[in-house]
């Protein structure tokens, strides 16, 4: 789903890629939540870790707890947006398809609140590099 936002919102200015260190298939409720917000996802397929190629990113967003994410090179920027796993969690009265889309919208508003630069450095709205204080 993050690929897919991430591409919807910031098009050509940045290269997006996504990866996970157990890639499965594309769940239809991603593809349905998504598709709700004008985002088609259906094409995207789910790729390794290895698939991508490290030595030319510059911004990694990890959507995964820190004890499962893969290891990063010193020189690329890290933003960790630990994510509640709309498939594998539970939240009482709450139904998958719910989970999915409160999902979704976290995505959207961590992403909006993301601005590019020329360099397709991940900068906050008011210009700051994440983990730079203050």
């Amino acid at each position: 789903m993050a690929e897919g936002l991430a591409r919807a919102r910031f098009g050509d200015r940045v290269r997006v890629q996504s990866a996970g260190s157990r890639p499965g298939k594309l769940h239809p409720h991603a593809v349905a939540v998504l598709a709700e917000v004008g985002v088609d996802i259906s094409s995207q397929r789910a790729k390794h870790i290895d698939a991508i190629d490290q030595a030319n990113v510059d911004t990694v967003i990890t959507l995964c707890d820190e004890e499962i994410c893969p290891v990063l090179a010193d020189a690329v920027t890290h933003l960790a947006w630990p994510l509640v796993d709309p498939v594998g969690s539970t939240v009482p009265g709450v139904n998958q398809l719910e989970r999915f889309r409160a999902v979704r919208d976290e995505l959207v508003r961590r992403l909006d609140h993301l601005c590019v630069d020329m360099n397709g450095v991940a900068r906050r709205p008011d210009g700051s590099l994440p983990g730079d204080s203050g």
